[in-house]
C-alpha cells in the first residue's frame, strides 16, 4: 500500500531537517520551488507543509515564509483529552462530522510517534468535532491499524477510548503539546470563523496502561470557543 504524495513529500523533507539540510531558523525554499522540484501541484505541496506545521517542525511567519521551527517552551498537562467525554462533562451534546477516514502507510512521524515498524498501516481519520452542533475543532487522528481493524466504523468515530475501554483495553496517560497559531483558510471554512483567527493546537500521543502508544492526534481548536485549564 502506497502513501499519499504529499505524505512523500512530507517524509522527504523532515529527513532533509533531521540531517542538517535545514538548521532551526533557518527559511525553506518558497512553495512554488518546491512544488517544482516535486512535480507537483502546489496544492499538494502546501499540503505536506501544512502537515509538517501542524506537526510542529515548520512555522509559517506572516509575509516571510516558512522556517525551521525552534523548539518551544513546554507546560507538562495531566491526563488524557477526550472530546466527547470534555463535552459530556460540561452538559453538552458532541457529535462529529467525518472528512476523511482511510487507511494507508504512516508518515515517518507518524510511524515514530506510534512506534510502528515499516510494514505496519494505520488509520488516518480527519473529522469536525461539535458541541451542541457548534464547531469546535478540526481533528487529524492516527491510529495503528491492527489495533482497530476489527472494529466498526462507528465504534472508532462515536467515541474510541469508550470503545476500548469496552473491549478490556485501559486508556493510560497522554504526553500533549499546546501552541498558539492562526487559522488557515482550509480550518476557517471547518470552524465557520474568520480566516487568520486565533487557533489553539494540540498534539496528543496517547498510550494504554501497558505503554503502548495507540493514538497520534493533531488538533486545531477554535480559540474563542476553546480554552485548555491546568491545575497543579
Amino acid at each position: 500500500m502506497s502513501s499519499p504524495i504529499y505524505i512523500r513529500i512530507h517524509n522527504d523533507l523532515k529527513e532533509s531537517i533531521e540531517k542538517g539540510k535545514w538548521q532551526v531558523g533557518d527559511r525553506i525554499p518558497a512553495e512554488r520551488e518546491l512544488a517544482e522540484k516535486y512535480g507537483v501541484s502546489r496544492m499538494t505541496l502546501r499540503q505536506a507543509v501544512q502537515t509538517l506545521v501542524d506537526e510542529g517542525i515548520l512555522e509559517r511567519r506572516v509575509g516571510s515564509g516558512t522556517f525551521v521551527a525552534r523548539k518551544k517552551v513546554q507546560e507538562k498537562m495531566s491526563g488524557t483529552t477526550s472530546f466527547t467525554q470534555l463535552m459530556e462533562n460540561q452538559g453538552k451534546t458532541p457529535s462529529s462530522k467525518t472528512i476523511s477516514y482511510q487507511v494507508t502507510t504512516p508518515s515517518l512521524s507518524e510511524q515514530e510517534h506510534l512506534k510502528l515498524n515499516d510494514h505496519d498501516n494505520i488509520l488516518r481519520m480527519e473529522r469536525i468535532r461539535y458541541a451542541d452542533a457548534v464547531p469546535i475543532c478540526f481533528e487529524v487522528a492516527t491510529l495503528p491499524y491492527s489495533l482497530v481493524k476489527n472494529y466498526q466504523r462507528s465504534q472508532i468515530t462515536r467515541s474510541l477510548y469508550q470503545t476500548l475501554q469496552e473491549h478490556g483495553l485501559e486508556i493510560g496517560h497522554a504526553q500533549q503539546t499546546v501552541s498558539a497559531s492562526s487559522a488557515s483558510e482550509k480550518i476557517a471554512d471547518y470552524l465557520k470563523i474568520k480566516r487568520g483567527a486565533p487557533i489553539l493546537k494540540l498534539r496528543q500521543i496517547t498510550k494504554l496502561t501497558t505503554g503502548l502508544p495507540f493514538e497520534y492526534v493533531r488538533t486545531e481548536y477554535a480559540g474563542e470557543r476553546f480554552e485548555f485549564y491546568l491545575e497543579k
